[in-house]
């Protein structure tokens, strides 16, 4: 079993590039060494959004209690350190996986 969370992020304008490139650096490292998997990451450049879902084993409270981690650990302190606000809006959101065959 794993909980999946989908990340949708609408960026500030003009910043669409900078974030990506900060999130190709940080992201794909540092989410797996705290236990996550990464499912699938995608940008819309003409409307600045970008959209990616995160996974970790077990239920919602145990991805709950390993993103209460994450946001307290050094490792994304140090991801986010210096970095100005790129993201206008956030809507994260636990998914289900209705796959036929999940």
């Amino acid at each position: 079993m794993k909980t999946i969370q989908l990340r949708r992020y609408v960026l500030v304008d003009g910043t669409y590039d900078e974030f990506i490139a900060w999130w190709n650096e940080w992201m794909p490292r540092a989410r797996p060494e705290a236990g996550f998997a990464i499912e699938f990451a995608y940008g819309v450049r003409e409307t600045n959004e970008f959209v990616w879902a995160v996974s970790a084993p077990g239920d919602r409270a145990a991805f709950e209690a390993l993103d209460a981690a994450w946001a307290a650990s050094e490792a994304r302190a140090a991801a986010f350190a210096g970095q100005p606000q790129r993201i206008a809006s956030v809507d994260n959101t636990i998914i289900e996986d209705t796959t036929p065959g999940a």
